[in-house]
């Protein structure tokens, strides 16, 4: 089997792709999350935050001109349009910065594996980016309660955000393997232990 080296974490929100990144860290796969590359991304006066307060207004800042996320997020998830010129500032600038943190790890470590934490690769487009796609699947009940019970929102509002993303059961297909994170954290590390245990990872 050809040495994986990136393995890509993906899933729908609230499915849990934290925590099964956070165990594949724990037996020893180091992670590049990419809500955290996001993040950066956005900071105040770089290119992807001027672009989206020329974009969206200053009404999206706080008084800090940090981005308000909640209040963005409730913006685009409300308008298609508006989510996928909010992706097109913020992507290319975290798929860059992604490839450049992996290529100083590659130098130090030619044969290691990285992990990365990518909630939409699959709608941006990047699966042509891994060896490996890791799916962490939810019931779509399941999913909306845990996201009303994470975030403090009401149905209606969970059900927009989720009905924004590729549903769950489509990204199936685009996955080599499936954890199935409905049951205890137990049994999701199980089918982690199997994940590289199989892959040889």
């Amino acid at each position: 089997m050809a040495q994986i080296k990136l393995l890509g974490i993906t899933g729908g929100i609230a499915t849990g792709k934290s925590a099964v990144c956070e165990m594949l860290e724990k037996f020893g796969i180091p992670l590049i999350d990419f809500d955290i590359l996001s993040r950066e991304a956005v900071e105040p006066e770089k290119p992807a935050w001027k672009d989206i307060t020329a974009f969206f207004g200053d009404s999206v800042l706080n008084k800090d001109k940090s981005i308000n996320r909640t209040y963005l997020k409730k913006i685009v998830f409300e308008d298609s349009l508006k989510l996928k010129k909010l992706e097109s500032f913020i992507h290319p600038r975290v798929k860059k910065r992604f490839t450049t943190l992996a290529d100083v790890y590659f130098k130090k470590k030619p044969d290691g594996v990285i992990q990365a934490g990518v909630p939409l690769l699959i709608e941006a487009d990047m699966t042509d980016m891994f060896d490996y796609i890791v799916l962490v699947w939810l019931s779509f009940e399941k999913q909306i309660k845990r996201l009303i019970k994470r975030d403090n929102i009401p149905y209606e509002q969970a059900k927009k955000i989720i009905d924004a993303q590729m549903l769950i059961e489509e990204k199936k297909e685009y996955a080599d393997f499936i954890i199935n994170n409905s049951g205890s954290l137990q049994n999701t590390e199980k089918q982690v232990k199997k994940l590289i245990k199989n892959f040889s990872i």
